[in-house]
This record gives structure tokens, sequence and C-alpha cells, in this order.
């Protein structure tokens, strides 16, 4: 009679366990992987939100400077005082204060509001070359930066990025060109200058 050799059912129950495990291995591995894509995707979502909500926060700055400008009876007269950077400036919220020193009261208070509602927050504003009737108004924030493959970019790449906002200007440092700060995102913006009232016999007359 021949004999008919069966395997041990211990020894078959043990090699079914490890092929079981090694199976749930492979199911783990592939759902974390999936897990960090699903994380990189809401990352990459969250940076491109914070970047566009800081650019409109840039742009509504750049519109409370225009406003400024326009409650000023003689902003043109005076528009230099703007591309200063002052450290002290007379009280115009609580005495009434003459064109000039209103704006270097305004563009102090200003520079104040970009520093604290950006990080890192820089403002640069500047009068254009050939362009002597308005403002450049350069507004820089810090930001991490990454290329399409997730590395940081290199210097090469951030001059790129920046080389269409470096412009000719005329700005409390002289006639050096106005560029975005190494390592800060900007934005640039012009604005026009309105003259309520009109200079006449050494005082401004203003219409109603």
């Amino acid at each position: 009679m021949q004999r008919i050799n069966r395997p041990h059912p211990t020894t078959a129950h043990r090699r079914q366990r490890g092929i079981t495990l090694i199976e749930s291995l492979v199911a783990l591995v592939i759902s974390v992987l999936g897990i960090i894509g699903i994380l990189g995707m809401q990352m990459r979502t969250l940076v491109d939100s914070q970047t566009a909500t800081r650019r409109a926060q840039a742009i509504r700055l750049t519109e409370d400077l225009a406003e400024r400008r326009q409650n000023n009876p003689d902003a043109l007269g005076n528009l230099a005082a703007y591309t200063g950077v002052p450290t002290s400036s007379n009280d115009c919220k609580s005495t009434a204060c003459a064109p000039a020193d209103l704006a270097t009261y305004d563009i102090k208070q200003w520079r104040t509001f970009v520093a604290e509602a950006l990080p890192g927050g820089q403002a640069t504003v500047f009068i254009p070359k050939g362009g002597l009737r308005q403002l450049g108004v350069l507004i820089g924030w810090r930001e991490n930066r990454f290329s399409q493959t997730g590395q940081a970019f290199s210097a090469a790449d951030l001059t790129a990025l920046n080389a269409p906002l470096v412009v000719a200007g005329i700005n409390s440092v002289g006639d050096a060109p106005v560029n975005c700060p190494a390592g800060l995102i900007c934005h640039l913006q012009y604005i026009q200058p309105t003259q309520r009232c009109t200079p006449s016999g050494g005082t401004l007359y203003c219409p109603n």
C-alpha cells in the first residue's frame, strides 16, 4: 500500500499566516504612500492659498496708500516725501498738518502697517523714471517657495522670478534700481496721485 505524506496541520497553518502578513504589509505600505501623496497635495494647496491671501493684502495696502494720498491736498507737490523712510513725524491725527508733514506722517504710518500685516513685510515707494506724476509701490513678504519638483528654488531661479520686478526709479537712496529684496515674494503696482488743490501765491487753492 502506497503511503501518502500529508502536511502537518500546524505547518500549513503557519505558512498561511506568513502569506497573510506579507499581504498586510504591502497593503499598509500602499496606504501610507497614498496618505503621504494626499498630505502633499493639501500642503501645496495651503501654500498657494496663503500666497493668494498675502498678495490680496499687498494690493489692499497699496490701495490704502493711494487713499491717503487722495486725502492730501497737495500730494503731487510733495511726491518725493512718499519715497522716504521717516523715523519720526508730527501727529497729524490729533492736530492739523501742512501737506508736506501729512505726507511724512502717512508714509510712516503706512510702512508700519505693511510690517504688521505681512510676515517680514517690507515696502519701497519710488518715482518711476520718466513718470514723475505717479508712484511705484513694491511690497515684499517672506514666504517658503518651492519648485514643481518640491525642491527649494536656487539663487538662479529666484533671480529669474524677480527679474520682472527690477525697475528704474528714484527713491530715498537715489537713482539705484528698485528690485525685490532677496528671499521675499513681491507685488509691484503703480498709483496715480491726484491734485485736489492748486498752488497759488504761496497758498493752496482748494475748490469746493
